[in-house]
């Protein structure tokens, strides 16, 4: 617990509203998205870059250790309290700085949430194309520490892609300005690349210039029914195959179908082995030719029904369900497991094979939920945790469905981040010496590990 004498330090800092340390606050902070938790100190709400520098130096004089957080929706533990811990919540630092379309660029405080900056581009004609599937509640600041894809990551690519500079906390407190509105900023060491992606462990970033895009002229909206999950996945690899690139290609099993539609009842096929969610944009006169490809494709792979949505309000529906499937999975069993594996898209059926595969190996009920385009992998691992012997297969899952992706050359995690929960496994995919390399980046920004301490990797503070 923080003493009284702490507890004033901080409040000078920040207020009394922007501080909590009582024990409902607490528990309230100490959990994320993942089944783990460990109450923190205090929680501690900036609402500026020089708050949080302030902050950062006084938690270093009381030798308290950090953990930036924005809306808590992380999967791999990356936002969860340490013992000990100072909680450095950035999620009331929600300002847009600027709009600037002729230069194609946003400014802003990264506790905005990502659904709040594409409304408010919208009324530009502009929007930010990285949109996780948790964009109504994840902070920018949550999406830029985990490298956040989303549907759209198959045409426009993820978050690293629109990051092109950032103001940054460092570990000593001491503020940083990286990259910049220049599209090409970085040409010394690019510092920018680096810390997207690096899960708060290497700085405390408080703002970003975004790369923002025009809308697009028109879109198409297609649901593809299969009454195999089999014949999905090769539709997946024949698109790719073909040089196809739509904005989004999302698929959904049998098992996440029935219970997004339990969930928000839209009248989904509760007897189909699968779907897929695909979309194009572009200019009006090339989106009938590609649609009409992408149907011979489908058609290919004994596609049940094809159609295309006829209105923005007819695709949207089929945007709610794929956007509430991972909540809806509570509706049969009271705990998931939700993987981040990623594979070559020219894998994808195989992938899917290992899924099958390991659901019966451990007899648990996997759904398959995909960003299917860019081979992401979201398998949902259904269990309860209060029996013991589930638990013990579903880390067994766990590991089996790593090695699956790697033995394909693919990669643990696409978008959820190391954190705490796939450190132990970063030997299978990275050699000693990487993993070394990775600890001495650590050692050069946070030298004592004050900051996200034990996440991706652990060092030895120094002095």
């Amino acid at each position: 617990m923080l003493t009284q004498a702490v507890i004033k330090d901080l409040t000078a800092i920040v207020g009394s509203k922007n501080i909590i340390t009582n024990q409902a606050g607490l528990a309230a902070y100490g959990y994320d998205a993942t089944l783990m938790s460990q109450r923190p100190v205090g929680i501690v709400f900036p609402r500026s870059t020089e708050d949080a520098s302030a902050l950062v130096k006084y938690a270093n004089r009381a030798g308290l250790v950090m953990v930036p957080r924005g809306a808590g929706t992380n999967l791999s533990g990356g936002s969860l309290p340490v013992e000990n811990s100072l909680v450095i919540c950035v999620s009331r630092m929600t300002r847009i700085l600027e709009i600037d379309p002729k230069n194609f660029t946003a400014t802003v405080e990264v506790g905005l949430v990502n659904f709040d900056l594409q409304e408010e581009l919208e009324k530009h004609g502009y929007y930010y194309p990285p949109d996780p599937a948790s964009y109504k509640a994840s902070t920018l600041g949550g999406n830029i520490a985990e490298c956040s894809g989303g549907p759209r990551c198959f045409k426009y690519g993820v978050t690293r892609d629109y990051i092109l500079g950032l103001e940054v906390v460092l570990p000593s407190g001491k503020v940083i300005e990286v990259g910049g509105k220049n599209f090409k900023s970085e040409f010394r060491y690019d510092l920018t690349r680096l810390l997207v992606g690096s899960e708060g462990t290497l700085g405390l970033v408080t703002k970003a210039i975004l790369r923002i895009l025009p809308k697009p002229f028109a879109k198409r909206t297609m649901l593809a029914i299969y009454n195999k999950v089999e014949d999905a996945s090769l539709t997946v690899a024949d698109i790719v195959a073909a040089g196809i690139i739509p904005t989004t290609l999302e698929m959904m099993d049998n098992l996440l179908i029935n219970t997004a539609d339990e969930h928000v009842k839209l009248g989904l096929p509760r007897d189909a082995g699968a779907l897929l969610i695909i979309e194009v944009d572009g200019y009006e006169v090339d989106l009938d030719n590609q649609v009409r490809l992408i149907e011979e494709l489908c058609n290919k792979a004994d596609v049940r029904s094809f159609k295309v949505a006829t209105s923005q309000a007819e695709a949207d529906q089929l945007w709610l369900a794929r956007r509430t499937v991972i909540g809806s999975v509570g509706r049969r069993r009271p705990s998931y497991s939700l993987q981040d594996v990623t594979i070559p898209r020219s894998t994808f059926p195989q992938m899917v094979d290992a899924i099958l595969a390991c659901s019966r190996r451990y007899d648990l009920p996997i759904g398959i939920l995909a960003h299917a385009g860019d081979g992401n992998f979201h398998p949902l691992v259904l269990f309860d945790e209060r029996d013991a012997d589930e638990v013990v297969r579903v880390h067994k899952a766990e590991v089996d469905l790593i090695r699956d992706a790697l033995a394909l050359g693919g990669t643990m995690s696409g978008e959820h981040g190391i954190g705490v929960l796939k450190k132990e496994y970063l030997d299978l995919e990275f050699t000693d010496v990487a993993i070394e390399a990775f600890r001495k980046v650590k050692r050069s920004f946070d030298p004592t590990a004050m900051l996200n301490r034990g996440k991706i990797v652990d060092i030895a503070a120094e002095g």
